[in-house]
């Protein structure tokens, strides 16, 4: 009894080892099955895309070159022997043309105002009717004081006929920026030496449309000091000028 006992627990040993046996190399068809399950959804594991191909970069645009072409002069501080310019006003434009030979000095400083921009902005302050048009005092008092700088006097080549241009004065060699234009012949200017630089060539009309009502009532001393600020505030309807500048020159 006690060997059949012991013979059957041996056998008993022997079967389970040979089962464990067994169980510890997995079947080729047991490993391929577990290599195709999905993982365990403790993280979920996105594929990262493969990058398509890059394109090779395109060269930079180049900048379209200027065609060669003769380079601009910068504009002369001198004045040319003779000009045109075009004063644009508030009641249309007209044309002065000016000759050096006149009055060499006068022809410079007008020339040197014009291509500052000084006489953009000013009132035609003083209006005589059948004598004088008189205009040149800046709307920026600080413009006034920087240009407020006198010019000897150029002797009297030409008179003062209608339609010239001359500078103002309060003296001998006290020429600074203020004009006139004269509304008829005054040759009894000639004598008190004022020398007229130019002539009206277009538009002498608008010169004699301007407002007239003020007359001479403005006060250059408030001009001076005060500009536009005084004549808009105690003269709103006087003519002015937008813009005057140089359209020919030789």
């Amino acid at each position: 009894m006690i060997v059949k006992i012991r013979t059957n627990a041996i056998a008993a040993v022997c079967a389970a080892l040979i089962l464990f046996g067994c169980s510890s190399q997995p079947s080729k068809e047991a490993a391929e099955e577990r290599k195709s399950s999905p993982p365990a959804e403790t993280a979920t594991v996105t594929p990262t895309p493969t990058p398509a191909p890059t394109a090779p970069a395109e060269p930079a645009a180049k900048a379209p070159e200027k065609a060669p072409g003769k380079a601009q002069k910068p504009r002369s501080t001198e004045a040319p022997a003779s000009f045109r310019v075009r004063f644009t006003t508030s009641k249309g434009p007209f044309v002065v043309e000016v000759h050096k030979d006149w009055a060499p000095k006068g022809v410079q400083r007008f020339y040197e105002l014009v291509n500052a921009g000084y006489f953009d902005g000013n009132r035609f302050f003083r209006i005589v009717p059948n004598f004088i048009v008189q205009f040149g005092m800046s709307g920026d008092p600080a413009m006034t004081r920087k240009w407020d700088k006198n010019i000897p006097d150029d002797p009297v080549l030409q008179t003062n006929r209608a339609g010239s241009i001359t500078f103002a004065t309060a003296g001998p060699n006290t020429r600074t920026t203020q004009l006139f234009i004269n509304l008829r012949s005054n040759q009894m200017l000639d004598a008190q030496g004022f020398a007229p630089f130019g002539i009206v060539v277009e538009g002498m009309g608008v010169v004699e449309s301007f407002n007239k009502e003020y007359g001479e009532r403005p006060e250059q001393d408030q001009i001076r000091q005060r500009g536009n600020a005084y004549l808009n505030a105690e003269f709103p309807k006087l003519d002015y000028i937008k813009k005057a500048e140089v359209i020919s020159g030789s």
